[in-house]
C-alpha cells in the first residue's frame, strides 16, 4: 500500500511561480521513476516532467526552461518548481511514481504505478 499526497497548488498571476510537492508513504522499498502530469478540463492527462532514480529528467516541450523537477529520496518526495507561469498551465497536476513495495530488508514483487489525488493550479491573466 502506497499513498502519494500532492501539495502546493493554488491561484497565481501570469508570470508568477509555484512549487508543487508530492510525498510518498507506505510500504516503500524503493521508488524508481517519478513524474508530474496535468489535466485541463475536457482534455487528456499529459506528462509534464519526469525524473529517474538516478536524477535524469525530461520535460514536455511546453514547459522546458520554465519548470524544474527534482526529488529527495530520503523524504520520498518529488517537487515541481514552476516559474513564468502562463494561463495555459492551468490544470489539475498529478503526481505519479513507480514503486517497489516491501520492508527495509526484503522487496515484494516488481514496481507498480501509483497516482496522487491531484492539486489544482490556476494561472490568471
Amino acid at each position: 500500500q502506497v499513498r502519494l499526497v500532492e501539495s502546493g497548488g493554488g491561484l497565481v498571476q501570469a508570470g508568477g511561480s509555484l512549487r508543487l510537492s508530492c510525498a510518498a508513504s507506505g510500504r516503500i522499498f524503493v521508488i524508481n521513476n517519478m513524474a508530474w502530469y496535468r489535466q485541463a478540463p475536457g482534455k487528456q492527462r499529459d506528462l509534464v516532467a519526469g525524473i529517474t532514480s538516478s536524477y535524469s529528467t525530461n520535460y514536455a516541450d511546453s514547459v522546458k526552461g520554465r519548470f524544474t523537477i527534482s526529488r529527495d529520496n530520503s523524504k520520498n518526495t518529488v517537487y515541481l518548481q514552476m516559474n513564468s507561469l502562463k494561463p495555459e498551465d492551468t490544470a489539475v497536476y498529478y503526481c505519479n511514481a513507480a514503486v517497489v513495495t516491501g520492508s527495509s530488508i526484503h522487496s515484494d514483487d516488481g514496481p507498480r504505478g501509483y497516482w496522487g489525488q491531484g492539486t489544482q493550479v490556476t494561472v490568471s491573466s
